[in-house]
This record gives structure tokens, sequence and C-alpha cells, in this order.
């Protein structure tokens, strides 16, 4: 799963009524099949479906609403694409284990399985790929007052931290990676701060995912107030991340980003 050496691309789906920038658009299923094959055929090695928005300031939703909102999806996106590899963006190991059995391949968790004490040990169970990613405190808290003395050390930190939790409790090395959490409970400079900085957390020696796709702070800099009209901006980081030796790349925006990841990649190669 993480052994690809050619960046990755990982289409979002949300089939949540409030996510940031694409809430509502896709909570039935024929329009999240719609969605999840124009992804696909754009260049989509992974489609991350969630049930849940983690947007700052989202309230948390129920296992039984995120099973009823992620299953029926990812079934169906199993039965039109075999081979395409599907993750389950969840902090809850009921949800994940309920999408693993409907056809999900990997396990994408924005808490780095501090959300729930089970999800750990699921992912070692069931041998499934595992994304560990940083925040600092919740979604409804996590943008009220963030604070870091080294964002970049800090960030690192618990990651390393996680990375142990997920060996010792059974999950094999190649089964993890990494996200530094761009956007969850950091402010401006630490985000700038993280992407400079990105070599250091692909030293860690696990493949990293970057998620910037449409993020608020790029608007504060492009002076853009619309997350769609982000769409160059996160294709800029994403070939920023190639360069840095991140593997995966979470995004809105497939066509441009798969672009941008390819041109990056042949680019790269050529040093």
């Amino acid at each position: 799963m993480f052994n690809s050496t050619r960046p990755q691309i990982m289409g979002i789906l949300n089939v949540t009524p409030d996510s940031f920038s694409d809430g509502g658009q896709y909570t039935g299923v024929a329009a999240a099949i719609r969605q999840a094959e124009t992804m696909i055929n754009e260049g989509a090695d992974i489609i991350d479906v969630g049930g849940e928005s983690t947007r700052p300031g989202s309230e948390p939703v129920s296992a039984e609403e995120q099973i009823r909102r992620v299953v029926p999806v990812i079934s169906a996106i199993r039965d039109i694409s075999p081979a395409v590899q599907i993750s389950i963006d969840t902090t809850l190991s009921e949800v994940a284990a309920a999408a693993l059995e409907a056809g999900a391949t990997l396990i994408n968790d924005i808490s780095a399985g501090l959300g729930d004490a089970g999800m750990l040990p699921l992912a070692a169970a069931s041998d499934t790929p595992i994304i560990l990613m940083h925040m600092q405190g919740t979604p409804q808290t996590m943008q009220d007052d963030p604070y870091y003395t080294d964002a970049v050390a800090e960030v690192k930190a618990l990651l390393q931290q996680r990375i142990a939790a997920a060996l010792a409790t059974g999950i094999k090395p190649q089964n993890i990676a990494i996200d530094p959490g761009i956007g969850f409970g950091k402010r401006k400079q630490d985000n700038i701060a993280l992407l400079a900085h990105l070599k250091q957390f692909v030293e860690l020696g696990y493949p990293v995912l970057l998620g910037t796709s449409r993020k608020r702070f790029m608007g504060s800099i492009c002076n853009v107030s619309e997350p769609c009209e982000l769409v160059t901006a996160t294709a800029v980081t994403t070939a920023l991340g190639v360069m840095a030796g991140v593997a995966m790349f979470r995004v809105h925006d497939v066509k441009a980003n798969r672009q941008a990841a390819d041109v990056a990649w042949a680019i790269k190669q050529a040093q």
C-alpha cells in the first residue's frame, strides 16, 4: 500500500452535509459514486471516504451515523472499481471496522489512534495500513488558540510517540504512514513552517501524507476567501511536497494535483 515510488493522489470524498469546502455535495450515493468515478478517471490512486466533518468547530458524529453514510458508498465504489484503494477517514474503530468489511483498504485517522483506544488494535489485527495524523486539540477546539514554541519539533515528537504506540500494538512498520496535520490546530506560521520542513518528516522513515487542499491559511496568503479558488495554491504545495519526498497527497481537485505531482516527480527523478 505505502510502497509505491510514484507520488499517490488521494481524492477526498466527504459524504457529509457540513464539510468546509464540499459539504452537502456528495451526501447521496449516486452523487458520491459519480464523484469517485471522476476522481479515478483523473488519476486518483486512493479514494478517501469520510462521514464526519473535521472542519474547525465541527461537532462529533456518532459511529452509527458515520456508518450509515459511508458503508453504502464504499461498497458501491468497490463494485465499480475493484482495484482502487479506498481509505476510511474516521477516528472511531467501529466505523473503521464496518468500512473495512465493506471494502476499504486503509484507515486515515486524524487522531493518530488517540480518539479511540480500539483503533490501533483493529489496524494490527486486520493487518490494515493506517495513517497517523498530528492534531492539537479536537476539531471542536483546535483553532481556538493553538500555540507552539517550535511547531516542527513538537509535531515530529508527537508523531514519533504515535508511531511507537502503533508498533507496540503490533502494527507492522510497512503499514504505518504519518501526516503533519496541516490546518489541524495550527496557526498560519505553523503551517508554513511545517511545509518548509517536510523533509524532516520524510526522514523519520515512514511515508508522509500531505493534506493542504483548499486550506484557509493559503487563502490568507493569496487574498482569496473561497476555498474552491485555491486549486492552484494547493497544486503548488503538492509540487513542493514531491520534491521534499512526500508520498501521498490528499486533495479535492485530483486533476490539477495529479499534474503537479507528475511534473514534479519527473523533475525530481532527473536530479
